[in-house]
């Protein structure tokens, strides 16, 4: 018996329909990136695994995809070695886990062929070794778009317009999170273990998965004291307006918190995310935008503002993120370049707009007319109006097997197809083309030279 098909868990095929409605969201995205002058690159799905080790922290190195090396990688290997030992052996090669780094490793690359600030974006899959489960897959889509050789916080804030805008095309509320990495990076001071940064990150990151009081015993568990955690705990539910959650961070970045400790980058970060918020107050951002203190965002490569965007009407983990880095260009050797990007989450897009029921209607409609096939003999005649017409941007078919009409009805039913034109023996003597709307019922008679005229039907 022969073995059913199946793919890998975390993986999925789209369809027809499926692929119109990411093709939606694609070239939705495409279209505001462009009008803010970003352009296109794209890079291998594989990259070389020192280029993707280390950038991600210990639990995004866990998550990478390597690949065996091609012919008999354990031939020359030590097998008593120990996992971690064979995998360098065998595995030199990774699937790509963001498009992020691959785009720092091109930068450096191709320094000498950019002209900066280099504002690119990339729409193309990356994969991780997560666990499988709603809105969290393997293998997913991601739509970046970066800036890099500038400093200023512009960039900061044409981002959020492009989310602003992106999302009021698909007609989604969100909420715009912002956080600056400084400030975690003073919350970590203030708290008097700046060694600790990164342990904070992770765990505060998780806040809205696992809780206030998990992420308290998380950071218990990294080793932080109670009154360090004293210290954070009340930041990270701190409420109110922008100015007034900046004044209270201000003052505890002052030497103001339980430890009396004083954090100069917390303060500069501070300083950074006015800046920003002031920017935005004269942009006219539509959707919901706010600072949000415990916002960490895992990844170890940020350096200043930090981007989450969520939906406001669908339950659904982060449709959208990003950060600005100051140090990824340097790890590949041109240091000094700092940038900012941020990512779509196509995937997650995808689902929120399919729960919301917002994807346009008649995407999948990709033929416009079909031609019933009467018999063989009237084919010659079809054949030309075809092309005429699809040389005007008319998507037409020409049904491939002489049948019962019925049938070919069914077949544009099926498929969505607004028109078929019905021609036989004396249509062809005579020179004309019948159109009929399948909608309304209309039906009507044009010489087959008169395109305008037929063009004009089929609007």
């Amino acid at each position: 018996m022969a073995q059913k098909p199946s793919i890998p868990k975390g993986t999925r095929d789209f369809g027809i329909v499926e692929m119109a409605e990411r093709n939606y969201i694609f070239d939705t995205i495409r279209s505001v990136y462009k009008t803010y002058g970003y352009s296109q690159i794209e890079t291998p799905a594989m990259e070389n695994l020192s280029t993707l080790l280390g950038k991600y922290g210990d639990e995004g190195d866990k998550l990478l995809f390597r690949i065996l090396n091609s012919g008999d990688a354990f031939a020359d290997v030590d097998l008593s070695a120990g996992s971690a030992a064979i995998t360098k052996q065998v595995c030199e090669k990774g699937l790509r886990y963001d498009l992020t780094v691959p785009f720092a490793r091109y930068v450096v690359q191709h320094q000498n062929e950019i002209s900066f600030p280099f504002r690119r974006y990339q729409i193309q899959p990356v994969w991780r070794a997560d666990r499988p489960q709603k809105g969290r897959y393997r293998e997913f889509y991601q739509c970046d778009a970066d800036v890099v050789g500038s400093n200023s916080q512009l960039n900061e804030l044409e981002l959020v317009q492009i989310v602003d805008k992106v999302f009021t095309l698909f007609d989604i509320n969100v909420i715009i999170k912002i956080n600056n990495r400084k400030v975690l990076t003073g919350l970590a001071e203030i708290a008097g273990f700046p060694d600790k940064v990164v342990d904070i990150t992770v765990a505060i990151d998780k806040l809205d998965k696992i809780g206030l009081d998990a992420v308290k015993e998380e950071m218990a568990e990294r080793g932080l004291s109670e009154t360090a955690i004293s210290v954070i705990e009340p930041i990270l539910s701190l409420s109110g307006t922008t100015e007034e959650k900046l004044a209270v961070m201000r003052g505890l970045m002052s030497g103001g918190s339980a430890s009396g400790l004083k954090s100069e980058a917390g303060l500069k970060g501070l300083d950074e995310l006015e800046e920003l918020f002031g920017f935005i107050a004269a942009a006219g951002i539509k959707n919901q935008v706010e600072i949000d203190l415990s916002l960490a965002r895992g990844l170890n490569y940020y350096t200043g503002a930090i981007f989450e965007v969520k939906a406001a009407d669908f339950a659904i983990g982060s449709i959208c993120g990003g950060g600005r880095y100051d140090n990824l260009t340097g790890i590949f050797g041109l240091p000094g370049l700092s940038g900012v990007g941020i990512s779509f989450g196509a995937d997650r897009i995808y689902d929120v707009l399919k729960g919301l029921d917002k994807f346009p209607k008649g995407l999948t409609t990709a033929t416009t007319v079909l031609f019933a096939n009467m018999d063989a003999s009237v084919l010659p005649y079809l054949i030309p109006i075809a092309k005429q017409l699809r040389d005007k941007g008319v998507a037409c078919e020409i049904y491939p097997d002489a049948g019962k009409l019925k049938k070919q009805f069914d077949f544009a039913d099926k498929k969505g197809i607004p028109f078929i034109s019905i021609n036989g023996s004396d249509e062809a003597s005579a020179g004309q083309v019948n159109l009929k709307n399948l909608a309304t019922g209309e039906q009507k008679s044009f010489p087959a030279t008169d395109t305008d005229a037929i063009l004009a039907f089929l609007k």
